[in-house]
């Protein structure tokens, strides 16, 4: 029963943890990184497809993105999706490649950045933590239905804290390396 409850637990936060990377991806740097344009959505022959399955997207060094498309019919569709996204880029074809390049960030939109880093942070420890408690909750009801011991509650709690911890520490460390990348220039 403990076992059960720590793996679900443990797979929970795992999931919170890689939501938060996911969205921290998201977050542009001064540095080129082609998951900066995978949350973009094309009109890809009336389907609505994520921008990596209608183009390959490359790094063409630290400050230009490269897309290329696997249609050269598409080009002028995923130049304007670029576009419109709320990245704020302005993409050049030419040819069939659209070249994507990034502007360097100002000190001020760093300091934004980060503030916008801490607080995904601080929302994926929050998740972590209500995980914690419907986890703690779950021991309590099995206290209650006389189900486990009191020494068996008390463990299990403190597996639990020690998962948090464990899987907070790991927030930590992605928030603090983002923001790191976020004031290198």
């Amino acid at each position: 029963m403990l076992a059960e409850i720590r793996k679900d637990a443990q797979s929970r936060m795992t999931k919170s943890v890689e939501s938060l990377q996911h969205e921290l991806a998201k977050i542009r740097t001064g540095r080129a990184h082609p998951s900066l344009l995978e949350h973009i959505h094309v009109d890809y022959y009336g389907a609505d497809v994520p921008l990596n399955q209608a183009a390959s997207i490359s790094a063409e060094d630290s400050r230009t993105l490269a897309v290329t498309p696997f249609d050269k019919t598409m080009v002028a569709t995923i130049e304007k999706a670029i576009m419109t996204s709320d990245l704020g880029l302005n993409p050049n074809s030419a040819g069939q490649v659209i070249r994507v390049p990034l502007p360097s960030l100002t000190e001020d939109r760093r300091k934004e950045l980060g503030k916008v880093v801490a607080n995904e942070g601080e929302q994926a420890k929050v998740a972590i933590r209500n995980i914690r408690r419907d986890a703690n909750n779950r021991i309590k009801e099995l206290l209650k239905a006389k189900e486990i011991s009191e020494d068996d509650e008390r463990r299990g709690e403190t597996q639990i804290q020690e998962l948090t911890d464990k899987f907070v520490a790991q927030v930590d460390e992605r928030v603090e390396a983002k923001e790191r990348e976020l004031l290198e220039i």
